[in-house]
């Protein structure tokens, strides 16, 4: 005989199926793939619905769909409630996003560091997206070896340098968050910021440094190490003069340089005071009164100088290009001659050679004169002594 339900237990079980809460929108639901079909997923959520997730809905940032198969637990974002097919409108791509702010608002308030790739750049920084969330290093965030370092800050340069960092890795701390607007401000200074501090502490005047080059500007070189950022002036970069420091080195190349000065975060290098200083041996190899050769690199109001090896320039001051009066140097002299000139003053300490074109053309007149003034008194004691030997005949 068939078993008899009573009727008070028959309206206990509809009662406790119409306690059962189907999933609502803006839950995240636990469920077990059926099946997979081509972009479409059907889930099991808890034997109580069927939810479904299609279209752009299927493709989160971490490619779930694509190693999923049926049986598989799954975590998914609820849509909508149950559509006009009689399933729950679930989301992959909304379900991994929700997981990710969770993940961005811990590192927020734990103040962690985060791995992130930048997909886009604009003038003002690099942009990037996870999972619809939107992030943003702005350009003052950027650390030292990303600095867009460029001759009078120009955009266009700094547009360059930037997109060449797109889809590199960066690490970096939230310094904002908007949930609300989906919105994250990012810095990579701020995740350094610790290993700078540490870096900076053990920083001497004197040390020698190992680094890459981040930036070259007309008035120097920067070099990146260690988390922290230092200046070659141009004035350091070479013992002779220097015209343009792109001529020294480009953007990632490794440089060794001493570190000359640290006034707070501003640290002063030096590339050329790790080679000897040619100016010292000036003295022995330039000798005042001897004359030399070089050709003219430069030319200034108050003279010219004149290349007399890799390191050393002589200079040749104005009053000593010419006998008479000059102005200008450019009326006599342009960049590119070869000239002569006499060594008149060394001054190693000073790095200084003087040269005089003038000397070399003033001793011959000085000659020529005093061979004049030599023949006339020679001429002089002829007549003085005519009178006395004829005097002496008689």
């Amino acid at each position: 005989m068939p078993t008899k339900v009573s009727t008070s237990s028959m309206d206990e079980l509809l009662q406790g199926l119409t306690n059962i809460a189907l999933p609502e929108p803006g839950q995240l639901v636990d469920g077990l793939v059926i099946s997979i079909y081509k972009n479409k997923i059907l889930v099991d959520i808890n034997g109580v619905a069927t939810g479904m997730i299609s279209g752009r809905e299927a493709k989160d940032s971490s490619d779930t769909m694509k190693t999923l198969k049926a049986g598989d637990a799954v975590s998914a974002y609820v849509i909508e409630g149950e559509n006009d097919e009689g399933y729950i409108v679930l989301s992959l791509r909304k379900a991994n996003q929700e997981k990710t702010w969770k993940r961005f608002q811990d590192a927020y308030l734990n103040s962690e560091v985060i791995a992130v790739k930048a997909n886009e750049a604009n003038k003002g920084g690099l942009l990037l997206e996870v999972d619809g969330i939107k992030g943003f290093i702005p350009v003052s965030q950027l650390a030292p070896m990303h600095y867009p370092r460029v001759n009078d800050a120009d955009a266009g340069q700094i547009l360059v340098r930037l997109q060449k960092l797109i889809g590199e890795k960066f690490s970096v701390k939230i310094i904002n968050i908007d949930k609300e607007n989906g919105k994250l401000i990012l810095s990579e200074k701020a995740a350094m910021e610790d290993q700078r501090k540490v870096a900076l502490g053990k920083l001497t005047i004197g040390d020698t440094v190992k680094g890459t080059i981040s930036g070259i500007v007309k008035f120097g070189i920067f070099v990146a190490f260690d988390g922290l950022e230092g200046l070659v002036h141009i004035s350091e970069i070479a013992w002779g003069h220097v015209k343009n420091p792109g001529d020294f080195g480009r953007l990632g190349d490794k440089v060794e340089v001493q570190v000359i000065g640290i006034d707070g975060d501003k640290i002063s290098l030096s590339m050329k005071r790790l080679v000897a200083d040619p100016w010292l041996e000036a003295a022995k190899v330039f000798k005042i009164g001897s004359v030399v050769e070089g050709e003219v690199n430069r030319l200034t109001p108050f003279g010219a100088f004149v290349k007399l090896n890799d390191e050393i320039n002589g200079l040749i001051h104005v009053t000593e290009i010419a006998g008479e009066e000059l102005k200008d140097p450019g009326e006599v002299l342009k960049v590119g001659d070869k000239v002569k000139a006499k060594v008149i003053a060394v001054e190693p300490e000073e790095h200084r050679v003087g040269l005089s074109i003038k000397a070399l053309t003033e001793e011959p007149k000085k000659k020529i004169k005093k061979s004049e003034d030599e023949a006339e008194e020679t001429s002089e004691e002829s007549e003085e002594e005519k009178p006395a030997k004829k005097a002496k005949k008689e």
